[in-house]
């Protein structure tokens, strides 16, 4: 398939007008996909992605709205896509519309299903316009499309697609559809999203040929490449004003707890990153080999997806930098190596469904390498996140909900770590408990901040949260966790943050639970109490004011016993702080 080139010179005024009107149609997909989608996973926690991508395969903007692990990968399912269809001897036509979710041809993971729209101007192909959201089934072995902990393979993660037009020349095909109705669990609300994602990408491609017919294609294209080059130029600066070098940091994921297997729990994140000029490299060489089990990442789609976006919002902090073209210029300058058949580079049949997390592991070891290049750019160590899945009959129907509980961020220099807020790559919103309560038999029956778990620092670490979920009717559960075992790391004399946990209660049994569950039965009346990590400190405690200690115990965050053993401050009954007892017990 042939690539567009373009020579045609763009003066900055039109160029940055271009810009804004190619990041608004992005905007305009993303709340047209949520205001059409019926799943609360696409609604009300955004876990979608809008792009338009050129010829070549470059991202040209994104939906502000959508998750990085959504937008970001949308490049490498055109990729993708164009490779199968190289392969098959296919073709793009004009009203094709293809569906794609194969994890080893760019995609994040099956349940992120990606729409191409291909876009045509004057009967020549010139790009394509692509949504992605995630979508709740998938017909795989457990309801649910997360905490399908246990997948042998990729096979039994539910329903493969590789580059499938569901459209054809503008020609519904519908014994495709017939089959996504047939093997998947609440098939109308899943089947509904996938149409709004085919009407928002259908937006996209109409709004691009209509800025076209504005400006002019070749306009357009010169625009499209001087702010790839702006985004590049920046990445760049940034880079080069490091010291080179290559620094290296690891980090411990729990794996399968409750496994008899060696090989399966206690997995080891490894990173080199190398500065050269305004080149970087990252090398995930030491990284634990692949596992049998759906924590494997893949390589293009969440891998690189991590190492972007960390890189993108440590070295050009938009409150610093201001404004800077999302698009695929930011990603020249980086390299990425990860040795084939390790949890960064699975060989396919390998499962990869359950990689969310892990992927957050990459991004949050990635920036405790960054720590030692750029200290007050980066936080501590980070909470990681849970996913959820939750789900029972009723006449005859599934119900499937998919909650993405929050994690914390670390203390960062100048500020306290954030608390119960989605980390790294993970960017969707909390869902509200009244929409939860009004569509399923749940009820929430606490939701709050841990109480005590606040890593101490110079600045303190972020709160991670606690949720308790009671079945109002029989249905299951599962869930795919981190951080049950290595807390977040602390940073610059910080302490380490606190493990999370998950708590079963029945009727008569009460247990703990590891951070791998796979669908498991609940009954009525049965409680899951989910507790989120909290991050790491940053900073030397005994440097915190007394105040903001002081502050801390007022909020409950901590007793006043924890603050005088970690902080070195006295408060009295009062609730003030004891300044002349504070300084001697700090002086030692």
């Amino acid at each position: 398939m042939k690539t567009i080139q373009n020579k045609v010179k763009i003066d900055p005024v039109t160029s940055q007008v271009i810009r804004g009107a190619l990041e608004n149609i992005a905007i305009e997909m993303g709340h047209k996909l949520a205001r059409m989608s019926y799943s609360s996973i696409i609604r009300e926690s955004e876990d979608f992605g809008c792009a338009l991508v050129d010829l070549n395969g470059q991202q040209l903007c994104e939906s502000t709205q959508s998750t990085p692990l959504q937008s970001g990968p949308i490049p490498g399912y055109i990729r993708g896509i164009r490779k199968i269809f190289q392969e098959r001897g296919d073709q793009f036509n004009p009203g094709d519309v293809i569906m794609h979710n194969s994890t080893y041809h760019g995609a994040s993971h099956g349940p992120d299903i990606g729409f191409c729209v291909p876009v045509f101007y004057q009967n020549e192909l010139i790009g394509f316009s692509v949504t992605t959201a995630h979508h709740l089934d998938i017909g795989a072995l457990t309801p649910g499309s997360c905490g399908i902990v246990d997948a042998v393979d990729a096979y039994a993660e539910g329903l493969q697609f590789k580059a499938i037009k569901v459209y054809e020349k503008g020609k519904k095909n519908h014994q495709v559809w017939s089959i996504l109705r047939d093997n998947i669990r609440a098939s109308d609300m899943v089947v509904g999203d996938l149409e709004a994602q085919i009407a928002a990408a259908n937006i996209g491609a109409q709004r691009y040929v209509s800025l076209i017919e504005k400006y002019g294609l070749e306009t357009v294209l010169a625009a499209s490449e001087d702010l790839m080059n702006y985004s590049e130029k920046m990445m760049r600066n940034s880079i080069e004003r490091l010291p080179d070098g290559t620094y290296y940091a690891e980090g411990y994921m729990d794996g399968y707890l409750d496994s008899d297997d060696v090989n399966k729990k206690d997995l080891k994140v490894a990173v080199s990153l190398t500065i050269e000029g305004s080149d970087i490299t990252i090398d995930l060489t030491g990284t634990s080999p692949q596992v049998d089990r759906p924590i494997n990442m893949p390589f293009e789609g969440t891998v690189d997806c991590a190492i972007y976006l960390t890189l993108r919002s440590i070295l050009l902090d938009s409150t610093i930098h201001g404004h800077i073209p999302q698009n695929s210029g930011l990603t020249r300058p980086i390299r990425i190596i990860a040795p084939k058949g390790t949890l960064a580079n699975p060989i396919f049949p390998a499962p990869t469904i359950a990689r969310f997390c892990s992927g957050n592991m990459v991004a949050d070891t990635l920036m405790k390498a960054l720590g030692q290049v750029v200290p007050t750019q980066i936080s501590a160590g980070v909470g990681n996140l849970k996913v959820v899945s939750y789900s029972g009959l009723s006449d005859e129907k599934y119900w499937v909900f998919m909650d993405i509980m929050e994690g914390s961020y670390g203390g960062r220099n100048g500020m306290n770590g954030m608390d119960a807020v989605d980390t790294l790559y993970a960017n969707t919103r909390n869902n509200p408990i009244e929409d939860i309560e009004s569509h399923y038999p749940l009820r929430v029956n606490r939701y709050e901040l841990r109480k005590n778990a606040s890593a101490p620092g110079k600045w303190r670490g972020g709160i991670g949260s606690v949720k308790e979920i009671t079945f109002l009717s029989a249905g299951s559960v599962s869930i795919e966790a981190e951080g049950h075992k290595y807390a977040p790391w602390g940073f610059a004399g910080g302490a380490e943050g606190y493990i999370g946990g998950v708590t079963l209660k029945q009727k008569t049994n009460e247990k703990e639970l590891p951070s791998k569950i796979p669908n498991t039965t609940m009954n009525e009346g049965d409680r899951i109490i989910l507790t989120g990590p909290s991050g790491g400190g940053y900073g030397n405690p005994l440097e915190r004011s007394p105040e903001q200690v002081l502050s801390d115990v007022i909020d409950q965050y901590i007793t006043r016993d924890f603050a005088e053993k970690e902080y070195g401050v006295v408060i009295n009954e009062n609730f003030e702080v004891d300044y002349f007892a504070t300084e001697k017990l700090r002086k030692g």
